[in-house]
Protein backbone atom coordinates (compact mmCIF):
# COMPACT_ATOMS: atom_id res chain seq x y z
CA UNK A 1 0.00 0.00 0.00
CA UNK A 2 2.88 2.82 1.34
CA UNK A 3 5.48 1.75 -1.36
CA UNK A 4 5.60 4.20 -3.71
CA UNK A 5 5.15 6.64 -0.48
CA UNK A 6 7.77 4.78 1.72
CA UNK A 7 10.36 4.76 -1.57
CA UNK A 8 9.96 8.61 -1.78
CA UNK A 9 10.24 9.63 1.42
CA UNK A 10 13.11 7.44 2.37
CA UNK A 11 15.27 8.42 -1.55
CA UNK A 12 14.53 12.24 0.47
CA UNK A 13 16.44 11.46 3.58
CA UNK A 14 19.12 10.05 2.30
CA UNK A 15 20.18 13.19 0.68
CA UNK A 16 20.34 14.82 4.57
CA UNK A 17 22.74 11.78 5.69
CA UNK A 18 26.13 13.56 6.71
CA UNK A 19 25.59 16.84 7.04
CA UNK A 20 26.41 18.62 9.76
CA UNK A 21 24.29 21.55 10.54
CA UNK A 22 21.07 21.59 8.27
CA UNK A 23 20.39 25.35 6.33
CA UNK A 24 16.97 26.44 5.50
CA UNK A 25 17.18 25.92 2.43
CA UNK A 26 17.96 22.59 2.90
CA UNK A 27 14.89 22.31 5.40
CA UNK A 28 12.57 23.56 2.81
CA UNK A 29 14.40 21.46 -0.12
CA UNK A 30 13.48 18.20 2.37
CA UNK A 31 9.94 19.99 2.78
CA UNK A 32 8.90 20.33 -0.66
CA UNK A 33 9.96 16.36 -1.47
CA UNK A 34 7.66 15.13 1.20
CA UNK A 35 4.94 17.63 0.38
CA UNK A 36 5.31 16.19 -3.10
CA UNK A 37 5.26 12.41 -1.81
CA UNK A 38 2.07 12.72 0.37
CA UNK A 39 0.18 14.90 -2.31
CA UNK A 40 1.06 11.77 -5.25
CA UNK A 41 -0.09 9.32 -2.33
CA UNK A 42 -3.59 10.96 -2.27
CA UNK A 43 -3.21 12.46 0.97
CA UNK A 44 -6.08 15.55 1.30
CA UNK A 45 -4.20 18.99 0.68
CA UNK A 46 -5.40 20.55 4.04
CA UNK A 47 -3.63 17.21 5.75
CA UNK A 48 -0.54 18.30 3.54
CA UNK A 49 -0.37 21.50 4.60
CA UNK A 50 -0.68 20.91 8.04
CA UNK A 51 1.87 18.12 8.51
CA UNK A 52 4.49 19.98 6.08
CA UNK A 53 3.77 23.16 8.34
CA UNK A 54 4.43 21.47 11.81
CA UNK A 55 7.62 19.36 10.08
CA UNK A 56 9.27 23.07 8.83
CA UNK A 57 8.55 24.38 12.26
CA UNK A 58 10.14 21.67 13.98
CA UNK A 59 13.01 21.56 11.58
CA UNK A 60 14.14 25.58 11.87
CA UNK A 61 13.74 25.14 15.50
CA UNK A 62 16.72 24.28 18.50
CA UNK A 63 15.48 20.76 18.31
CA UNK A 64 17.44 20.03 14.81
CA UNK A 65 20.06 23.02 15.44
CA UNK A 66 21.54 21.57 18.29
CA UNK A 67 20.98 17.52 17.19
CA UNK A 68 24.68 16.15 17.18
CA UNK A 69 22.85 14.83 13.63
CA UNK A 70 20.53 17.21 12.44
CA UNK A 71 19.31 14.40 9.50
CA UNK A 72 18.37 11.93 11.74
CA UNK A 73 16.63 14.30 13.87
CA UNK A 74 14.53 15.43 10.84
CA UNK A 75 13.83 11.78 10.18
CA UNK A 76 12.70 11.77 14.10
CA UNK A 77 10.36 14.67 13.42
CA UNK A 78 8.57 13.58 10.52
CA UNK A 79 8.33 9.75 12.22
CA UNK A 80 6.61 11.34 14.88
CA UNK A 81 3.90 13.69 12.60
CA UNK A 82 3.14 10.50 10.94
CA UNK A 83 2.26 9.01 14.16
CA UNK A 84 0.26 11.66 15.48
CA UNK A 85 -1.69 12.21 11.78
CA UNK A 86 -2.44 8.22 12.31
CA UNK A 87 -4.17 9.69 15.22
CA UNK A 88 -1.36 9.41 17.98
CA UNK A 89 -1.88 6.40 20.63
CA UNK A 90 -2.97 2.93 19.60
CA UNK A 91 -7.00 2.96 20.12
CA UNK A 92 -8.08 -0.25 21.37
CA UNK A 93 -12.25 -1.68 21.60
CA UNK A 94 -14.61 -0.59 24.47
CA UNK A 95 -16.10 -3.46 26.18
CA UNK A 96 -19.29 -3.32 28.12
CA UNK A 97 -19.05 -3.53 31.70
CA UNK A 98 -22.14 -5.86 31.17
CA UNK A 99 -22.39 -8.00 28.09
CA UNK A 100 -22.69 -8.04 25.24
CA UNK A 101 -20.32 -5.46 23.85
CA UNK A 102 -22.12 -3.96 20.43
CA UNK A 103 -20.09 -3.12 17.93
CA UNK A 104 -21.80 -1.11 14.66
CA UNK A 105 -20.48 -1.32 10.91
CA UNK A 106 -21.22 1.30 9.03
CA UNK A 107 -19.94 2.27 5.38
CA UNK A 108 -20.39 2.49 1.53
CA UNK A 109 -21.27 -0.48 -0.26
CA UNK A 110 -18.06 -2.43 -1.39
CA UNK A 111 -16.03 -0.76 1.34
CA UNK A 112 -15.59 -4.72 2.36
CA UNK A 113 -17.72 -4.55 5.37
CA UNK A 114 -19.43 -8.41 5.91
CA UNK A 115 -15.88 -9.93 5.29
CA UNK A 116 -14.51 -7.20 7.53
CA UNK A 117 -17.28 -8.59 10.22
CA UNK A 118 -16.23 -11.94 9.64
CA UNK A 119 -12.53 -10.84 10.19
CA UNK A 120 -13.30 -8.87 13.44
CA UNK A 121 -15.25 -11.88 15.09
CA UNK A 122 -11.91 -14.29 13.96
CA UNK A 123 -10.00 -11.52 15.56
CA UNK A 124 -12.11 -11.79 18.67
CA UNK A 125 -12.58 -15.29 18.74
CA UNK A 126 -8.76 -15.63 19.17
CA UNK A 127 -8.61 -12.99 22.12
CA UNK A 128 -11.27 -15.52 24.11
CA UNK A 129 -14.70 -13.98 23.19
CA UNK A 130 -17.53 -15.34 22.06
CA UNK A 131 -18.58 -13.00 19.04
CA UNK A 132 -22.32 -12.92 17.34
CA UNK A 133 -22.84 -11.61 13.30
CA UNK A 134 -25.96 -10.07 12.99
CA UNK A 135 -27.55 -10.19 9.31
CA UNK A 136 -28.99 -6.27 9.17
CA UNK A 137 -28.30 -6.03 5.30
CA UNK A 138 -31.45 -6.61 3.93
CA UNK A 139 -31.52 -4.69 0.94
CA UNK A 140 -27.75 -5.80 -0.69
CA UNK A 141 -28.91 -8.89 -2.95
CA UNK A 142 -27.41 -12.21 -1.28
CA UNK A 143 -25.96 -9.86 1.73
CA UNK A 144 -27.32 -12.28 4.32
CA UNK A 145 -26.19 -15.67 2.69
CA UNK A 146 -22.63 -14.01 2.44
CA UNK A 147 -22.41 -13.31 5.42
CA UNK A 148 -23.60 -16.85 6.55
CA UNK A 149 -20.75 -17.91 4.66
CA UNK A 150 -18.31 -15.62 6.14
CA UNK A 151 -19.39 -16.28 9.46
CA UNK A 152 -19.03 -20.48 8.96
CA UNK A 153 -15.06 -19.61 7.50
CA UNK A 154 -14.76 -17.00 10.59
CA UNK A 155 -16.24 -19.71 12.89
CA UNK A 156 -18.85 -17.64 14.64
CA UNK A 157 -22.24 -17.80 15.06
CA UNK A 158 -24.93 -15.46 12.62
CA UNK A 159 -28.30 -14.27 13.51
CA UNK A 160 -30.35 -13.94 10.52
CA UNK A 161 -33.86 -14.64 10.92
CA UNK A 162 -35.00 -12.63 8.01
CA UNK A 163 -33.69 -13.76 4.11
CA UNK A 164 -32.96 -10.42 3.12
CA UNK A 165 -32.95 -9.48 -0.83
CA UNK A 166 -35.18 -6.73 0.47
CA UNK A 167 -37.40 -8.66 2.79
CA UNK A 168 -36.90 -7.91 6.35
CA UNK A 169 -37.02 -4.83 9.12
CA UNK A 170 -33.42 -4.57 9.40
CA UNK A 171 -34.05 -2.02 12.69
CA UNK A 172 -35.56 -4.89 14.64
CA UNK A 173 -33.47 -7.80 13.77
CA UNK A 174 -30.71 -5.27 15.20
CA UNK A 175 -33.07 -4.93 18.08
CA UNK A 176 -33.92 -8.93 18.71
CA UNK A 177 -30.14 -9.76 18.43
CA UNK A 178 -29.11 -8.00 21.46
CA UNK A 179 -31.88 -10.49 23.50
CA UNK A 180 -30.53 -14.19 21.74
CA UNK A 181 -26.90 -12.89 22.51
CA UNK A 182 -27.48 -12.51 26.22
CA UNK A 183 -29.67 -15.83 26.02
CA UNK A 184 -26.70 -18.03 24.21
CA UNK A 185 -24.55 -16.10 25.90
CA UNK A 186 -22.49 -14.52 23.44
CA UNK A 187 -20.19 -11.49 25.19
CA UNK A 188 -19.92 -9.53 21.52
CA UNK A 189 -22.68 -8.44 18.85
CA UNK A 190 -21.01 -7.32 15.53
CA UNK A 191 -23.88 -5.43 13.22
CA UNK A 192 -23.79 -5.62 9.85
CA UNK A 193 -25.35 -2.85 8.28
CA UNK A 194 -26.54 -2.06 4.55
CA UNK A 195 -24.15 0.12 2.63
CA UNK A 196 -25.05 2.16 -0.96
CA UNK A 197 -22.98 2.41 -3.97
CA UNK A 198 -23.01 6.43 -3.39
CA UNK A 199 -23.59 8.55 -0.29
CA UNK A 200 -27.63 9.25 0.16
CA UNK A 201 -30.35 10.74 2.94
CA UNK A 202 -31.91 6.98 2.76
CA UNK A 203 -28.60 5.12 3.58
CA UNK A 204 -27.90 7.53 6.82
CA UNK A 205 -31.34 7.61 8.32
CA UNK A 206 -31.80 3.62 8.34
CA UNK A 207 -27.73 3.74 10.04
CA UNK A 208 -28.71 6.31 12.24
CA UNK A 209 -32.21 4.63 13.31
CA UNK A 210 -29.98 1.08 14.30
CA UNK A 211 -27.92 3.38 16.10
CA UNK A 212 -30.70 4.39 18.17
CA UNK A 213 -31.99 0.85 18.35
CA UNK A 214 -29.19 -0.96 19.71
CA UNK A 215 -26.94 1.90 21.51
CA UNK A 216 -23.70 0.18 20.52
CA UNK A 217 -20.71 0.54 22.25
CA UNK A 218 -18.80 0.87 19.17
CA UNK A 219 -19.62 2.27 15.91
CA UNK A 220 -16.57 1.32 13.24
CA UNK A 221 -16.72 3.21 9.75
CA UNK A 222 -15.40 1.09 7.23
CA UNK A 223 -13.57 2.53 4.58
CA UNK A 224 -11.56 1.47 1.53
CA UNK A 225 -8.31 1.93 1.83
CA UNK A 226 -8.05 2.55 -2.10
CA UNK A 227 -10.25 5.01 -2.52
CA UNK A 228 -8.23 8.17 -2.49
CA UNK A 229 -8.96 11.77 -2.08
CA UNK A 230 -12.72 10.35 -1.23
CA UNK A 231 -12.26 9.26 1.76
CA UNK A 232 -12.22 12.23 3.28
CA UNK A 233 -15.89 13.48 1.85
CA UNK A 234 -17.04 10.11 2.45
CA UNK A 235 -15.63 9.67 5.95
CA UNK A 236 -16.99 13.21 7.02
CA UNK A 237 -20.86 12.72 5.84
CA UNK A 238 -20.54 9.50 8.03
CA UNK A 239 -19.04 11.51 11.09
CA UNK A 240 -22.42 13.93 10.41
CA UNK A 241 -24.96 11.65 9.71
CA UNK A 242 -23.96 8.40 12.39
CA UNK A 243 -21.45 9.98 14.69
CA UNK A 244 -19.06 6.82 14.66
CA UNK A 245 -16.50 5.93 17.16
CA UNK A 246 -13.62 4.60 15.38
CA UNK A 247 -11.57 3.60 11.59
CA UNK A 248 -11.79 0.12 10.12
CA UNK A 249 -8.94 0.12 6.54
CA UNK A 250 -10.15 -2.27 4.53
CA UNK A 251 -8.28 -3.47 1.22
CA UNK A 252 -4.59 -2.34 2.78
CA UNK A 253 -2.65 -4.96 0.75
CA UNK A 254 -3.97 -3.20 -2.37
CA UNK A 255 -1.93 -1.45 -4.61
CA UNK A 256 -3.06 2.32 -4.52
CA UNK A 257 -1.34 5.18 -2.58
CA UNK A 258 -2.93 4.82 0.75
CA UNK A 259 -4.00 8.38 0.98
CA UNK A 260 -7.03 7.53 2.89
CA UNK A 261 -5.04 6.19 6.09
CA UNK A 262 -3.35 8.97 6.43
CA UNK A 263 -6.06 11.95 6.06
CA UNK A 264 -9.14 10.15 7.86
CA UNK A 265 -7.45 10.24 11.23
CA UNK A 266 -6.43 13.84 11.07
CA UNK A 267 -9.59 15.26 8.95
CA UNK A 268 -12.47 13.18 11.69
CA UNK A 269 -10.54 13.21 14.76
CA UNK A 270 -11.77 9.91 15.20
CA UNK A 271 -9.21 7.01 15.53
CA UNK A 272 -8.18 4.11 13.09
CA UNK A 273 -8.56 1.06 14.81
CA UNK A 274 -8.15 -1.76 12.72
CA UNK A 275 -6.82 -2.57 9.43
CA UNK A 276 -7.53 -5.41 6.84
CA UNK A 277 -4.42 -6.34 5.25
CA UNK A 278 -5.03 -9.17 2.76
CA UNK A 279 -8.35 -11.90 1.78
CA UNK A 280 -7.30 -14.58 4.76
CA UNK A 281 -9.95 -14.30 7.94
CA UNK A 282 -6.02 -13.95 9.55
CA UNK A 283 -5.10 -10.99 7.67
CA UNK A 284 -6.65 -8.61 10.03
CA UNK A 285 -4.82 -6.43 13.14
CA UNK A 286 -5.16 -3.88 15.59
CA UNK A 287 -3.65 -0.54 14.56
CA UNK A 288 -0.71 1.01 15.71
CA UNK A 289 0.20 4.57 14.50
CA UNK A 290 3.74 4.26 15.80
CA UNK A 291 4.22 0.89 13.85
CA UNK A 292 2.87 1.80 10.93
CA UNK A 293 5.10 4.84 10.96
CA UNK A 294 7.72 3.25 10.87
CA UNK A 295 6.63 0.89 8.46
CA UNK A 296 6.03 3.91 6.08
CA UNK A 297 9.54 5.22 6.77
CA UNK A 298 10.80 2.12 6.44
CA UNK A 299 11.85 1.45 9.75
CA UNK A 300 10.16 -2.05 9.73
CA UNK A 301 7.57 -3.58 12.34
CA UNK A 302 9.59 -5.57 14.54
CA UNK A 303 7.09 -5.61 17.51
CA UNK A 304 3.93 -7.40 15.36
CA UNK A 305 6.69 -10.12 13.91
CA UNK A 306 7.03 -10.85 17.66
CA UNK A 307 3.80 -10.61 19.05
CA UNK A 308 2.67 -12.78 15.89
CA UNK A 309 5.79 -14.91 16.36
CA UNK A 310 4.48 -15.65 20.55
CA UNK A 311 1.19 -15.83 19.05
CA UNK A 312 2.03 -19.02 17.09
CA UNK A 313 4.44 -20.57 17.95
CA UNK A 314 4.38 -23.84 20.32
CA UNK A 315 5.73 -22.33 23.92
CA UNK A 316 6.34 -26.21 24.97
CA UNK A 317 8.09 -26.70 21.92
CA UNK A 318 9.94 -23.52 21.48
CA UNK A 319 10.89 -24.03 25.42
CA UNK A 320 11.99 -27.77 24.81
CA UNK A 321 14.06 -26.55 21.83
CA UNK A 322 15.79 -24.58 23.75
CA UNK A 323 16.82 -26.61 26.55
CA UNK A 324 17.68 -28.74 23.65
CA UNK A 325 20.12 -26.36 22.48
CA UNK A 326 21.45 -25.12 25.55
CA UNK A 327 22.51 -28.55 26.68
CA UNK A 328 24.75 -28.80 23.92
CA UNK A 329 22.84 -30.98 21.42
CA UNK A 330 22.70 -30.10 17.89
CA UNK A 331 19.30 -28.72 16.39
CA UNK A 332 18.10 -31.16 13.91
CA UNK A 333 15.83 -31.60 11.10
CA UNK A 334 13.03 -32.60 13.45
CA UNK A 335 13.22 -29.05 15.61
CA UNK A 336 13.72 -27.56 11.57
CA UNK A 337 10.32 -28.81 11.31
CA UNK A 338 8.62 -27.38 13.89
CA UNK A 339 9.74 -24.07 13.70
CA UNK A 340 8.78 -24.11 9.76
CA UNK A 341 5.32 -24.95 11.16
CA UNK A 342 5.18 -22.08 13.41
CA UNK A 343 6.34 -19.85 10.33
CA UNK A 344 3.94 -20.83 8.42
CA UNK A 345 0.93 -20.27 11.26
CA UNK A 346 2.13 -16.60 11.00
CA UNK A 347 0.87 -16.25 7.58
CA UNK A 348 2.74 -14.92 4.56
CA UNK A 349 6.69 -14.68 4.06
CA UNK A 350 6.59 -12.02 2.32
CA UNK A 351 4.41 -10.05 5.05
CA UNK A 352 6.39 -11.01 7.58
CA UNK A 353 10.02 -10.15 5.76
CA UNK A 354 7.80 -6.58 4.67
CA UNK A 355 8.19 -6.14 8.68
CA UNK A 356 11.89 -6.29 8.61
CA UNK A 357 14.06 -2.59 8.63
CA UNK A 358 15.44 -1.69 6.10
CA UNK A 359 13.06 -4.30 3.38
CA UNK A 360 12.86 -1.62 0.40
CA UNK A 361 16.27 -1.78 -0.95
CA UNK A 362 14.69 -6.28 -1.42
CA UNK A 363 11.73 -5.07 -3.51
CA UNK A 364 12.39 -7.05 -6.34
CA UNK A 365 13.07 -10.06 -4.46
CA UNK A 366 10.08 -9.91 -2.09
CA UNK A 367 8.20 -9.52 -5.36
CA UNK A 368 9.69 -12.51 -6.86
CA UNK A 369 9.79 -14.73 -3.61
CA UNK A 370 7.45 -17.67 -4.31
CA UNK A 371 5.03 -18.88 -0.62
CA UNK A 372 5.27 -22.31 -2.07
CA UNK A 373 8.95 -22.49 -1.67
CA UNK A 374 7.95 -22.96 1.99
CA UNK A 375 6.04 -26.08 1.28
CA UNK A 376 9.00 -27.16 -1.71
CA UNK A 377 11.16 -26.99 1.48
CA UNK A 378 8.60 -29.01 4.01
CA UNK A 379 8.13 -32.02 1.35
CA UNK A 380 11.80 -32.41 1.39
CA UNK A 381 12.41 -33.09 5.27
CA UNK A 382 9.26 -35.21 4.95
CA UNK A 383 10.67 -37.57 2.36
CA UNK A 384 13.51 -38.04 4.96
CA UNK A 385 13.74 -41.26 7.43
CA UNK A 386 13.33 -40.37 11.04
CA UNK A 387 16.71 -41.40 11.39
CA UNK A 388 17.72 -38.97 8.52
CA UNK A 389 16.21 -35.64 10.59
CA UNK A 390 17.70 -36.41 14.02
CA UNK A 391 21.47 -37.53 12.22
CA UNK A 392 21.64 -35.16 8.88
CA UNK A 393 25.27 -36.09 8.88
CA UNK A 394 24.11 -39.77 7.32
CA UNK A 395 22.98 -37.85 4.29
CA UNK A 396 25.10 -39.24 1.23
CA UNK A 397 24.82 -38.90 -1.92
CA UNK A 398 22.48 -41.77 -2.81
CA UNK A 399 20.25 -40.79 0.23
CA UNK A 400 19.82 -37.37 -1.21
CA UNK A 401 19.04 -38.80 -4.67
CA UNK A 402 16.35 -40.47 -2.89
CA UNK A 403 14.80 -37.61 -1.03
CA UNK A 404 15.22 -35.78 -4.18
CA UNK A 405 13.15 -38.26 -5.96
CA UNK A 406 10.45 -38.49 -3.01
CA UNK A 407 9.75 -34.59 -2.92
CA UNK A 408 9.75 -34.37 -6.65
CA UNK A 409 12.65 -31.96 -6.71
CA UNK A 410 16.96 -32.22 -7.39
CA UNK A 411 19.51 -32.96 -5.72
CA UNK A 412 20.76 -29.54 -5.78
CA UNK A 413 18.03 -28.33 -3.86
CA UNK A 414 18.42 -30.99 -1.18
CA UNK A 415 21.90 -30.34 -1.24
CA UNK A 416 21.09 -26.00 -0.78
CA UNK A 417 18.11 -26.85 1.53
CA UNK A 418 20.95 -28.17 3.89
CA UNK A 419 23.68 -25.59 3.57
CA UNK A 420 20.67 -23.13 4.55
CA UNK A 421 19.81 -26.17 7.68
CA UNK A 422 23.96 -26.30 8.33
CA UNK A 423 23.70 -22.35 8.73
CA UNK A 424 20.98 -22.66 11.30
CA UNK A 425 22.85 -24.72 13.40
CA UNK A 426 25.65 -22.96 13.41
CA UNK A 427 23.36 -19.93 14.64
CA UNK A 428 22.01 -22.20 17.37
CA UNK A 429 25.50 -23.08 18.42
CA UNK A 430 26.47 -19.14 18.93
CA UNK A 431 23.48 -18.15 20.85
CA UNK A 432 24.32 -20.70 22.95
CA UNK A 433 27.82 -19.60 23.36
CA UNK A 434 26.64 -16.13 23.07
CA UNK A 435 24.00 -16.45 25.66
CA UNK A 436 21.53 -14.94 23.15
CA UNK A 437 21.21 -13.35 19.75
CA UNK A 438 22.94 -9.68 19.93
CA UNK A 439 21.18 -7.08 18.01
CA UNK A 440 22.25 -5.40 15.16
CA UNK A 441 22.98 -1.94 15.67
CA UNK A 442 21.55 -0.35 12.14
CA UNK A 443 21.62 -1.66 9.31
CA UNK A 444 22.61 -5.52 8.42
CA UNK A 445 21.25 -8.08 5.68
CA UNK A 446 18.70 -9.99 6.36
CA UNK A 447 18.96 -14.07 6.58
CA UNK A 448 18.11 -16.20 3.17
CA UNK A 449 14.39 -17.54 3.25
CA UNK A 450 13.93 -20.61 0.69
CA UNK A 451 13.09 -19.49 -2.53
CA UNK A 452 14.85 -16.32 -2.11
CA UNK A 453 18.74 -15.89 -3.90
CA UNK A 454 21.53 -14.33 -1.53
CA UNK A 455 21.43 -10.55 -1.05
CA UNK A 456 23.41 -8.16 -0.29
CA UNK A 457 24.91 -8.60 3.59
CA UNK A 458 22.59 -11.48 4.17
CA UNK A 459 23.57 -13.98 5.91
CA UNK A 460 24.11 -17.43 3.50
CA UNK A 461 24.44 -14.55 0.66
CA UNK A 462 28.27 -14.98 0.25
CA UNK A 463 30.69 -17.70 1.81
CA UNK A 464 34.04 -16.89 2.90
CA UNK A 465 36.91 -18.89 1.16
CA UNK A 466 37.98 -21.96 2.94
CA UNK A 467 41.26 -21.72 4.80
CA UNK A 468 43.33 -24.15 2.62
CA UNK A 469 42.73 -25.76 -0.58
CA UNK A 470 41.06 -29.22 -0.78
CA UNK A 471 42.81 -31.81 -1.81
CA UNK A 472 40.74 -33.40 -4.99
CA UNK A 473 39.57 -37.31 -5.01
CA UNK A 474 41.85 -39.21 -7.39
CA UNK A 475 40.89 -41.68 -9.79
CA UNK A 476 38.03 -38.93 -11.30
CA UNK A 477 34.04 -39.99 -10.91
CA UNK A 478 32.37 -41.97 -8.03
CA UNK A 479 31.73 -45.27 -8.52
CA UNK A 480 28.04 -44.95 -6.80
CA UNK A 481 25.58 -43.65 -9.85
CA UNK A 482 23.28 -41.54 -7.45
CA UNK A 483 26.66 -39.66 -6.19
CA UNK A 484 27.68 -39.29 -10.29
CA UNK A 485 24.57 -37.57 -10.76
CA UNK A 486 24.59 -35.69 -8.06
CA UNK A 487 27.90 -34.22 -9.50
CA UNK A 488 27.16 -33.94 -12.74
CA UNK A 489 24.02 -31.93 -11.76
CA UNK A 490 26.38 -29.49 -9.58
CA UNK A 491 28.65 -29.31 -12.25
CA UNK A 492 26.33 -27.87 -14.15
CA UNK A 493 25.25 -25.35 -11.68
CA UNK A 494 28.24 -24.00 -11.29
CA UNK A 495 29.36 -23.75 -14.95
CA UNK A 496 26.05 -21.80 -15.40
CA UNK A 497 27.27 -19.45 -12.52
CA UNK A 498 26.45 -20.42 -9.42
CA UNK A 499 29.55 -20.89 -6.96
CA UNK A 500 28.87 -24.50 -5.19
CA UNK A 501 31.36 -27.02 -4.51
CA UNK A 502 29.58 -30.61 -4.89
CA UNK A 503 32.62 -32.68 -4.10
CA UNK A 504 34.05 -30.28 -1.23
CA UNK A 505 32.32 -31.68 2.02
CA UNK A 506 29.28 -34.17 2.65
CA UNK A 507 27.18 -30.98 3.36
CA UNK A 508 26.08 -29.75 -0.10
CA UNK A 509 30.03 -28.15 -0.97
CA UNK A 510 29.68 -26.30 2.59
CA UNK A 511 33.15 -26.16 4.18
CA UNK A 512 32.77 -26.46 7.83
CA UNK A 513 35.88 -25.26 8.90
CA UNK A 514 36.72 -22.44 11.16
CA UNK A 515 36.56 -19.75 8.07
CA UNK A 516 33.04 -20.01 7.33
CA UNK A 517 31.85 -19.27 11.02
CA UNK A 518 28.11 -18.41 10.66
CA UNK A 519 27.31 -14.88 12.74
CA UNK A 520 24.48 -14.22 14.18
CA UNK A 521 25.08 -10.14 13.77
CA UNK A 522 24.15 -10.74 10.40
CA UNK A 523 20.46 -10.84 11.62
CA UNK A 524 18.19 -8.06 11.24
CA UNK A 525 17.88 -6.68 14.71
CA UNK A 526 14.75 -8.00 16.74
CA UNK A 527 14.78 -11.42 15.36
CA UNK A 528 15.95 -12.76 18.49
CA UNK A 529 12.48 -12.43 20.31
CA UNK A 530 11.19 -15.28 17.46
CA UNK A 531 14.12 -18.02 17.92
CA UNK A 532 14.16 -19.48 21.52
CA UNK A 533 17.29 -18.38 23.69
CA UNK A 534 17.41 -14.60 21.74
CA UNK A 535 16.63 -11.54 23.11
CA UNK A 536 13.39 -9.88 22.91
Amino acid sequence: MFNSLSDRLTATFKNLRGKGRLSEADVDATIREIRRALLDADVALPVVRTFTGRIRERALSEEVSGALNPGQQVVKIVNDELVGILGGQTRRLNFAKRPPTVIMLAGLQGAGKTTLAGKLAHWLKSEGHRPMLVAADLQRPNAVNQLQIVGERAGAVVYAPEPGNGVGDPIQVATNSIEVAKSKLHDVVIVDTAGRLGIDEELMQQAADIRSAVNPDEVLFVIDAMIGQDAVKTAEAFLDGVDFTGVVLSKLDGDSRGGAALSVAEVTGKPIMFASTGESMKDFEQFHPDRMADRILDMGDIMTLIEQAEKNFDEKETEKLKKKVESGEDFDLNDFLTQMAGLKKMGSMKKMLGMMPGMSQYKEQLANFDEREVDRVEAIVRSMTPQERSNPKILNGSRRARIAKGAGTTVTAVNQLMERFTQAQKMMRSMTRGGGMPGMPGGGGMPQMPGMGGMPGAAGGKKKKPAGKKKGRKGGQSGNPAKRAQEAQALADKKAGKTQDPVGSAFGGVDLGKDDEFDPANLPKGFGGIFPGGKK
